[in-house]
């Protein structure tokens, strides 16, 4: 892929200062070109402009929504010349949401745009590219989402319920009759939900909901306060005239209203099935998630019996089929209770050859017993704020062979930069549409060190 410019042109400092300009102001742009969180990128009068819902090419009116010395940021209220890019966004709460920020833009182009931004973090941050770009790993544009929560507000001067998704860059919630994102068991499920909620004598009590398909569909209801005994009545109602699982969660952790719940999603390709509850750190694409587990697998390429360690590993998502493969996996987890989770579906699954603990990430690996040995390669699915301290020590792991899973172009960036100064190199990478319609940016990336 060709470098791109990444540097946006800003007023020169010294001479008068600018006045501020207001919230909700309109002004009238020519758009040039996009961020990697695709906003359109306008210069007005020596500002920069960042605007929701535009493209390059267009002329709009925009409104702003803040500013700051030179930037300011703003979102399309009309668009006054159209791209030809410009699709018909199929949601009609698109505009409002803050869910989806890209529904006005192709599949083909989102994918273009998510695979520039990792590129240009590539590139800036650690002066790199891969010596092989792999096609984006993709699934469907819509009724790709098996998880979602949905804010609940009591409006008290309205006197209204108001159940749905924040607004774009606000606190505000834009009440929803429909989600298109959503897998189709929960689009079905929504109308009830939605009407059972407005039913409630005080909904006042409801922070949040949240949705879950899997091998089966949960409700789980967060309460800041005690339901009142007919609300609760109404719920468990609702759920067994919908056939789904009713969780609710007070002060403690969520609780299944019958304590014989089960629940969980497969893995088909390595006739797995793994449990998890409300709470859980899930992939909430299915399909995506099947492709990235067996596209990790590929690259790291396992023998039967070499020692892999799995770092992040959560409920075992990528330990599980690593084990199903033959390798002797060492995962390791911050989190006690997910490891506790990750350790009896590998036992339920009759996986006898992964091992997992419990270990703070951000530390030195100094004294971790479960290190010594080392590793003939290592997998690592950090959180948005990467694994800096990991990569410090990937030599001392002895690991020939790195898979990196990002869900930060600009940590794994800066990881990668460190990696490539202990002398690995950077092999392959590429995205991973995990989140259709928004401009969130998965990755993938194999190192190797060389013998």
């Amino acid at each position: 892929m060709a470098k791109r410019s990444g540097g946006l042109r800003f007023q020169p400092s010294g001479g008068e200062k600018k006045p501020q300009i207001p919230t909700g102001k309109k002004q009238r742009l020519r758009i040039e070109r996009l961020a990697n969180d695709g906003r359109g990128i306008a210069f007005f009068e020596g500002r920069t402009w960042f605007v929701d819902g535009a493209l390059p090419g267009e002329e709009v009116e925009a409104r702003v929504t803040g500013a700051r010395s030179q930037v300011v940021e703003a979102r399309n209220e009309r668009v006054l010349t159209a791209s030809p890019q410009r699709r018909s966004e199929p949601c009609p709460h698109a505009r409002v949401c803050g869910g989806c920020s890209l529904q006005h833009v192709p599949a083909a182009d989102q994918l273009a745009l998510k695979q520039r931004s990792l590129a240009e973090q590539l590139s800036r941050q650690a002066g790199v590219e891969p010596a092989h770009w792999s096609a984006p790993l993709s699934g469907p544009e819509f009724g790709y989402r098996r998880r979602a929560r949905l804010a609940v507000r009591w409006d008290h001067k309205a006197r209204r319920l108001d159940v749905g998704f924040r607004a774009g860059a606000s606190q505000d919630i834009v009440s929803i009759r429909e989600c298109l994102v959503l897998v189709q068991p929960l689009q079905t499920l929504l109308p009830e939900l939605l009407a059972v909620l407005h039913a409630l004598d005080r909904p006042q009590a409801i922070g949040h909901v949240e949705l879950f398909s899997g091998t089966a569909i949960a409700v789980l209801v967060r309460h800041t306060v005690a339901l009142a005994d007919a609300d609760l009545q109404r719920l468990s109602a609702f759920a067994q005239a919908q056939g789904v699982q009713l969780w609710l969660q007070g002060e403690g952790g969520p609780q299944p209203l019958d304590p014989a719940y089960s629940l969980g999603y497969r893995l088909p390709a390595w006739a797995l099935e793994l449990a998890w509850q409300p709470g859980d750190f899930v992939q909430v694409n299915a399909p995506v998630n099947e492709a990235m587990v067996a596209q990790a697998l590929d690259w790291l390429a396992p023998e039967p019996g070499e020692r892999v360690l799995d770092l992040f590993c959560g409920l075992g998502n990528f330990t599980l089929p690593l084990a199903r493969n033959g390798a002797q996996v060492v995962a390791v987890e911050g989190v006690a209770e997910m490891v506790e989770r990750a350790r009896t579906n590998a036992a339920r699954n009759g996986l006898l050859n992964a091992h997992f603990y419990q270990a703070d990430l951000s530390k030195p690996l100094a004294e971790a017993q479960w290190a010594e040995g080392g590793f003939q390669a290592v997998l690592l699915d950090p959180p948005r704020d990467g694994a800096l301290e990991i990569v410090r020590q990937m030599t001392t792991l002895g690991a020939r062979r790195v898979v990196y899973v990002s869900c930060n172009p600009a940590t794994l960036a800066r990881d990668a930069a460190e990696l490539i100064g202990q002398g690995y190199q950077l092999k392959r990478a590429g995205v991973l549409d995990m989140f259709p319609q928004t401009a969130h940016v998965e990755a993938m990336a194999l190192f190797e060190r060389p013998m």
